[in-house]
């Protein structure tokens, strides 16, 4: 058994956090990187463009490799986002730590400043969440502003920045955005007094003028005077960034049966089912593919749920299958389950097309040796044979026999299977014209099963007519052009069945490598607004929240008590403690800002880390000098985009659309990010067991270890 110290003030296990978390800086903004995995064992490659394939493809045998593949997954399996910015975080974090360890700070005042820095953080931007009510709203919203206008009493109406997108411009074909200042408030210079300034409600906001006064900001504003004027100017933003993007308005092509017009031409509702559409777009990130296809499924799901008045996005309700050898424009969302099935099996789809058929439904595999969850098997007996066969031939012809009998006693013509299913099964229901799909998902088990009156059976025995299901059919899929699909030996199919809620994305590409990555960024979209309705707020996207956090961090700093209580200033129990203070919080800023500036790379609005830097205090010492910091933000927001750059390459562009964060997402990365920065700190040894001796012995590394 070999021991080594970890706990020095370089601290190996924050390096290999740092190592590992490095190759992912890359996946922020819009603008990713792809990278090529290659098995040196294999000769096989993969390519990749998330922070989950990335941490699936390496080979991550260290204790801290380990950690980090639980915490990614974690966000993972429950978000489907922000991993990315969890795994760029625990970089930051675990370099800004060092540094701390190499200034001597005590590893306890570490931990105790960060995680209260942390809490505080995300207490103050909770005045930017924005409502999705509010959202949809002012995304549907008329496309002309209503002119700025000035009480007739003075007084200040209720709907001022307490609801943050008061400020943001989501309408149409803006021309002019109506400001009102009441003495000169410039945002050229740093010493701006944004205090002075005031902002007309946007549509749908109220009929009174509204102060500048966001929620948590100490400052305070009012109005005097009646002189108003108003002043415009033009918002302009990015098209190829994540934050300043402004996405394509297209329809994809349609599909079949009555569903086109969900797929094709201009919807019925021109903002895209209630600003669902919409929404989708802002949290999209750039990812335009996707957010055509999620248009039209969350159009199809709002007529289906009409009578309800429900909003939210089933996921349960849809499915993806990737069809290959077809250019990514075929893709489309198509009712019922599009799968692959061999060219036997369509063979069999031909004979049954345009024929209602009987659809068994089976919770497990297809097989002679199946046994459901739970079956106990009779104690110190072994099993030989289970069903001898007294007049000869192979083993299971029986079982084979009996099975297919039992189907074409009940006539049954399709059967999805949850499981696996028997290689000679299939054939010998391909012999008689029975289309066997395996691999099936649950939820397609629970769709048709609802369609089709079909109830689930665990083995064929059970099988009675009460529990076959009707209605089903079966035929070959095709893009909407009639193009024909030549895959080889795979060939796409459609089930379905009438009145079936079920959708499936049919994502096409010509490269099968990109394949995969274009199914994780649907479901990454279709997460983030499935957690955005579910969590009835998001945050403004672009950099504001963590733009918002290196501010509230500057007044942590200035204050003398503990960075988590903010109203009730009280000294640090111990003298050590608020000296590292300082220190540790700006090891926590640092985080926030090498992000802002890699995204700032990442998206060309600058040219190193250096100039992106040098951006972001610039914005930072404004936000000062306004004293307003969340207020400023917004403003910045509306003008165009938070940390805008100084060249722009669409200058005469003015665009409507905004970037949307999800708030659970957002914040529990962060959390978790540095959790684990703050866990592997705190170790002091690593133990390695087992029969390694020899191999550390002969390493670089061996005068690290104590061997015991």
């Amino acid at each position: 058994m070999a021991f080594r110290d970890v706990n020095t003030r370089r601290h190996i296990g924050l390096q290999q956090l740092s190592s590992l978390a490095s190759p992912g800086r890359t996946f922020l903004g819009p603008m990713k990187s792809h990278k090529f995995i290659v098995d040196e064992s294999t000769n096989q490659s993969r390519l990749i463009c998330s922070a989950v394939r990335l941490i699936e493809s390496l080979d991550l045998t260290s204790a801290v490799g380990q950690l980090l593949h639980e915490t990614i997954q974690a966000q993972n399996k429950e978000f489907k986002t922000g991993m990315s910015t969890l795994l760029f975080l625990v970089g930051a974090w675990s370099n800004a730590v060092v540094e701390c360890l190499q200034q001597n700070v005590p590893v306890p005042a570490i931990v105790s400043v960060m995680s209260e820095g942390l809490n505080s953080c995300c207490e103050r931007v909770q005045c930017l969440q924005i409502p999705i009510h509010d959202v949809k709203k002012e995304l549907c919203s008329s496309r002309v502003r209503p002119k700025a206008f000035e009480s007739r009493t003075g007084q200040i109406g209720c709907d001022g920045l307490t609801h943050p997108w008061n400020l943001l411009c989501f309408q149409r074909d803006i021309s002019a955005t109506e400001v009102i200042p009441i003495n000169s408030c410039s945002h050229q210079g740093d010493d701006c007094n944004f205090n002075k300034c005031l902002f007309s409600p946007l549509s749908g906001f109220g009929s009174a003028a509204s102060v500048v006064k966001a929620v948590g900001d100490r400052s305070s504003s009012t109005l005097s005077g009646s002189g108003v004027t108003a002043s415009s100017c033009i918002t302009r933003k990015l098209t190829h960034s994540r934050h300043f993007s402004t996405l394509g308005k297209s329809h994809f092509s349609s599909q079949q049966d009555n569903f086109q017009g969900y797929l094709s031409g201009p919807p019925a509702d021109p903002c895209g089912c209630c600003g669902l559409g919409h929404l989708a777009m802002a949290l999209s990130h750039g990812n335009q593919s996707s957010v055509k296809l999620l248009q039209g499924i969350a159009a199809y799901q709002q007529e289906r749920a009409e009578c309800g008045g429900s909003s939210q996005i089933n996921i349960a309700e849809i499915v993806t299958c990737c069809v290959l050898g077809l250019p990514e424009s075929y893709s489309c969302v198509s009712p019922g389950f599009v799968t692959l099935v061999s060219p036997e099996q369509a063979t069999v789809i031909k004979h049954l097309a345009d024929k209602p058929l009987r659809i068994l439904l089976m919770d497990g595999d297809l097989s002679e040796r199946y046994r459901h969850l739970g079956f106990n098997r009779p104690r110190n007996v072994r099993t030989v044979l289970e069903h001898p066969n007294p007049q000869g031939g192979r083993v299971g012809d029986s079982w084979l026999s009996r099975m297919s009998d039992i189907l074409m006693s009940f006539e049954v013509n399709l059967v999805l299977v949850k499981g696996s299913v028997c290689k000679n099964f299939m054939e010998r229901c391909i012999a008689s014209r029975i289309l066997v799909i395996g691999c099936v998902s649950r939820d397609v088990l629970c769709a048709f099963g609802a369609a089709t009156g079909a109830q689930a059976v665990t083995y064929l025995s059970q099988l009675n007519a009460s529990r076959i299901g009707n209605g089903a059919w079966a035929e070959l899929w095709a893009p909407s052009d009639g193009r024909a699909v030549d895959l080889g030996e795979l060939v796409p199919a459609r089930i379905s069945a009438g009145g079936i809620a079920l959708l499936t994305a049919v994502l096409t590409t010509a490269l099968p490598c990109k394949a995969q990555l274009l199914e994780d960024q649907f479901w990454t979209l279709l997460y983030r607004l499935h957690h955005a309705l579910k969590d009835g707020r998001v945050f403004p996207g672009g950099g504001a929240v963590e733009l918002l956090c290196l501010s509230h961090i500057q007044a942590l700093e200035g204050q003398p008590g503990r960075p988590g209580n903010d109203r009730v200033v009280t000294e640090f129990p111990s003298p050590w403690l608020a000296e590292y203070k300082s220190v540790v919080l700006q090891a926590l800023a640092s985080g926030w800002k090498r992000y802002l500036a890699v995204v700032l790379c990442n998206t060309a609005k600058a040219s190193s880390e250096l100039e992106a830097g040098a951006l972001v205090d610039h914005h930072l010492q404004k936000a000062a000098a306004c004293g307003s910091p969340s207020a400023y933000i917004l403003e910045e927001i509306r003008r165009g985009g938070v940390l805008r750059g100084g060249c722009d390459p669409f200058p005469d562009q003015v665009t409507d659309l905004k970037v949307c964060d999800n708030v659970a997402a957002k914040t529990e990365a962060w959390r978790r990010a540095l959790d684990l920065v703050l866990l592997v700190l705190q170790t002091d040894a690593e133990i390695i067991t087992g029969p390694r001796r020899n191999q550390i012995l002969n390493s670089s590394v061996s005068n690290e270890f104590m061997f015991l």
